[in-house]
């Protein structure tokens, strides 16, 4: 079983990141494998970092070769993904929606059908538009056919969207806890489904 996580921060090694890894760790705990991918990495490579709609059904021309092409390729081989992102004026950050924007082929493809995916958000403040992103990210995934998780959880009290930090997130020990049960839930949700996928 192959987890992804997505960080999409500016920052590779900020809190988004620090979430995510938290969350990593625990389905590592659980035997998955894991893999952190940042995505602006990819998107720096590339001429054009945003989808223009160059074709009706995207060829993936703009980064055949590239990084994010085999970011993508890893994309259809996983069974879980823990997308994440800082609260940019109460929404996802720009890196993250043209990572996924631009995996429109993927989605002409059913590459990511009842794949499984959970949120992560983290915001300068307590209350700073987390649930409003989790929420844009939970459209993202949903666009794509994925199964959307919650952070609730039978070996711990059910939570609503995901997981919210306020930065500094390695300091948020609720947000911590959260996002821990958040890929307790997501490992078990992508055991009973592997079937569904045909990978």
């Amino acid at each position: 079983m192959l987890i992804l996580g997505i960080n999409g921060s500016v920052h590779q090694h900020g809190n988004t990141a620090d979430l995510l890894t938290f969350g990593l760790d625990e389905a590592a705990k659980l035997g998955a494998k894991t893999q952190l991918i940042f995505a602006q990495e990819a998107l720096d490579e590339l001429k054009q970092p945003y989808c223009n709609v160059c074709e009706p059904r995207c060829p993936g021309v703009c980064y055949e070769g590239k990084k994010l092409e085999g970011i993508y390729n890893l994309l259809r081989e996983c069974d879980g993904i823990i997308l994440g992102s800082p609260v940019y004026f109460g929404t996802v950050s720009t890196q993250l929606k043209s990572f996924w924007d631009m995996s429109r082929k993927l989605r002409n493809e059913h590459a990511l059908l009842d794949t499984v995916g959970g949120a992560v958000s983290v915001g300068a403040a307590r209350f700073g538009g987390q649930e409003t992103t989790l929420r844009a990210l939970h459209d993202m995934m949903l666009v794509q056919g994925m199964l959307i998780v919650g952070d609730g959880h039978v070996s711990m009290d059910p939570g609503h969207h995901g997981a919210c930090a306020q930065r500094p997130a390695i300091k948020d020990d609720y947000a911590i806890t959260r996002v821990q049960i958040l890929a307790r839930r997501l490992v078990d949700v992508a055991k009973a489904t592997l079937t569904l996928r045909k990978k």
